[in-house]
């Protein structure tokens, strides 16, 4: 029986669903968690072959302690994964101490967790990406700026999400960017890059142990995350009815290039609103960053309701069998709509229900962790038509 360590299994708490499928596909499914086990759902517990708590996973000995339990209690470790962005660093940290030949290793944490690394690597699969520079002092600074002229996005090298990422838009703001950092003695590496005037698209896919793909979907997100946070504003992205030809060619060539294996990946483009001189004309494909993970939160449960499958099984089937049957169900557009605290709706959560619930496939509060990006309640409702899902947007974040 293969040995499969998930760390974190609790957090997001949808992914006690990629236990329960290990479990399923005969896998033996170990967790390593901060959370106390009666605490966890009931669910996971059923998923889990046996659970071991530490006090924080924060604490790499810890943590390190749990994986040699197990290891020596049940002998090798197939698998060491946790499916999530803040993890990867760690995941791979004790993939390298304790010989687990699967997933990434030290030394493949720079290419894909710096963003300034991740442009080598789209430069090798032909895919363009915005100019950048690593950030100094404010004269190298502002030499990058008056080569690409404002605005600039500046954001953490390595980070997650969009915690600390700005929008500069003049000198005034470049210095209290400048001044803020040395106020609070900010040692982070920041990368800073041109504007680019797009939407996001994405490439999410179950990549095999020969790095083929053996499912892909793509979403899209209309709203600049940078400015969800930054603005606490509402939210939205949504699940393609069809992933477009030309993403599913730049995430293939991404994957190949970034040399990915036996994985769940969020692949991040630039889909051109505008023409830019030295990027491309509108509509184009440009580079902006790889996950090496799902998409957060609740997306798989999107990409589930999006293309009637079961992205958990794909996934628990590649690391089983390498291999998956094919989905034959219907594909819908699946939007998320994240609602923020504070904002006085036209419509009620009742009314909203009242209208959209033959479409509504789920709602519920979203976890504080999360909430920054996300707003506080989130939607899910599946759509035939681009209309339909543009309508229910319109409906449920509009004021009075």
């Amino acid at each position: 029986m293969k040995n499969f360590i998930f760390l974190s299994p609790n957090f997001p708490e949808n992914y006690w669903k990629f236990c329960r499928e290990l479990k399923n596909n005969g896998l033996r499914v170990l967790g390593i968690g901060d959370c106390p086990y009666d605490n966890l759902h009931q669910e996971l517990k059923d998923s889990l072959d046996e659970y071991y708590k530490v006090s924080s996973l924060e604490n790499y000995d810890e943590v390190a302690g749990a994986v040699a339990f197990f290891q020596n209690k049940y002998g090798k470790i197939d698998w060491l994964e946790s499916n999530n962005e803040y993890w990867l660093e760690r995941d791979a940290h004790l993939r390298s101490d304790f010989q687990i030949a699967t997933g990434f290793h030290n030394e493949d944490i720079p290419r894909i967790k710096y963003k300034s690394k991740m442009k080598e690597y789209y430069a090798q699969a032909g895919i363009r990406a915005a100019r950048w520079h690593l950030v100094q002092e404010w004269n190298d600074a502002k030499a990058f700026v008056d080569l690409v002229h404002y605005p600039v996005v500046v954001k953490p090298d390595n980070g997650v999400g969009a915690t600390n990422t700005f929008k500069i838009r003049n000198d005034q703001e470049l210095g209290f960017f400048f001044e803020q950092r040395y106020k609070n003695h900010d040692t982070t590496q920041y990368i800073m890059e041109e504007f680019v005037r797009a939407e996001v698209n994405s490439y999410d896919a179950i990549i095999d142990s020969q790095g083929n793909p053996i499912f892909e979907t793509g979403n899209v997100t209309p709203m600049s995350i940078m400015d969800i946070v930054n603005d606490q504003d509402n939210s939205v992205f949504y699940i393609l009815k069809d992933l477009p030809e030309d993403t599913r060619q730049a995430g293939r060539a991404a994957v190949k290039a970034f040399n990915v294996k036996s994985r769940f990946v969020h692949f991040e483009f630039f889909r051109l609103t505008d023409d830019m001189d030295g990027l491309g004309q509108k509509g184009d494909i440009i580079g902006l960053e790889v996950n090496m993970r799902p998409c957060g939160g609740f997306t798989p449960d999107m990409i589930n309701f999006a293309h009637s499958t079961d992205v958990y099984k794909i996934w628990a089937d590649m690391i089983a069998y390498d291999s998956t049957l094919k989905p034959t169900g219907p594909h819908y557009y699946c939007i998320f709509s994240g609602r923020r605290n504070g904002k006085n709706f036209k419509l009620s959560h009742e009314e909203l229900l009242a209208k959209y619930g033959y479409a509504i496939k789920m709602h519920c509060p979203i976890p504080d962790a999360l909430a920054e990006a996300m707003a506080n309640y989130m939607y899910l409702a599946i759509f035939s038509t681009k209309e339909e899902l543009d309508n229910f947007f319109a409906d449920s974040v509009a004021n009075w």
